[in-house]
């Protein structure tokens, strides 16, 4: 068996070029922990941001040598720490907690905590499987932050990109009036979740989901005393005329997951795999995610 893996990383952030591959020491699950075989994992803004230095200048990355880059997986179990009961070869798909990190899942393998971790339905891919835990999550915890509609009028603005189809059907189930705004030809696709469609942005909504990161540009779009719940923790826009706003701070959780994944299976979410390439080609996928106007994920595959 190797004793090392590897995995991908940026020392100096500085774009897809920046990114370069290192071999570390396979490490063996602690308590509570699992090692898993990654069989794909997505390429996600989160990821081109990290790439670029974003949350460096931010100050929110302290780590001294790499940052590992990639946030959700899935893939095939290959060990299992005391108190866990998830077995060798189950299928599993998660995501990693925060970017702070040394590691990531543009990795041959990594260790992760099981609660972390839900079983994949043998019904789905696993690079199908991989594209979910990100967006799913993200998705369902901002519908936490939305709450219950009653009715109320909700815009979910990227309604036609990967977290905003999530949060079209998230949120109607919640009893919120969804309306998405998108690019004219996703009309069909959003319509399909059974929401209403826009092309134009306009004001009155009691609350609105920022899945675009329109940030201050959005606030107008809510009435007053409205609600604005964005994506980008740690940099909303000020509030003004009594609207609450907030962004989502996604955290693993493999139990929800569980839920997301079985409701992919059946189709009530949609999974889009714009293509699966080998994790060597991970700058040409960030380069064409930056361009814009992909449906779907890149999904790369070790």
């Amino acid at each position: 068996m190797p004793t090392t893996f590897r995995t991908a990383v940026v020392r100096t952030p500085g774009g897809p070029d920046s990114i370069e591959f290192i071999d570390v020491p396979v490490a063996e699950p602690g308590p509570g922990q699992v090692r898993v075989a990654v069989a794909g994992t997505s390429v996600n803004p989160i990821d081109l941001a990290l790439t670029a230095g974003v949350f460096h200048q931010l100050g929110f990355v302290t780590q001294p040598d790499h940052t590992g880059l990639g946030t959700d997986f899935a893939g095939i179990v290959e060990a299992a720490g005391p108190d866990v009961d998830i077995p060798a070869g189950s299928r599993v798909a998660g995501t990693l907690d925060g970017f702070d990190r040394d590691f990531g899942t543009y990795a041959e393998q990594l260790v992760v905590p099981a609660s972390a971790v839900a079983v994949v339905p043998d019904e789905l891919e696993l690079t199908t499987a991989a594209t979910v835990p990100l967006n799913g999550l993200t998705a369902a915890q901002l519908v936490d932050l939305l709450g219950e509609g009653g009715g109320r009028s909700l815009l979910v603005t990227g309604a036609a990109g990967a977290v905003g189809g999530y949060i079209v059907t998230l949120a109607q189930d919640r009893g919120w009036k969804v309306t998405g705004l998108a690019r004219p030809q996703d009309e069909k696709f959003v319509r399909g979740l059974g929401a209403d469609f826009t092309t134009t942005a306009t004001a009155g909504w009691d609350a609105v989901a920022d899945t675009a990161v329109f940030q201050e540009k959005a606030l107008p779009l809510v009435r007053d005393g409205g609600l604005l719940v964005g994506v980008r923790p740690g940099g909303e826009p000020p509030a003004e005329r009594g609207i609450t706003v907030r962004a989502v701070s996604v955290r693993p959780d493999g139990t929800r997951l569980a839920g997301l994944l079985a409701d992919t299976v059946t189709g009530r979410l949609p999974a889009r795999v714009h293509a699966v390439v080998p994790l060597d080609q991970v700058a040409d996928a960030h380069r064409a995610v930056a361009q814009g106007g992909i449906r779907g994920r890149y999904v790369l595959q070790p």
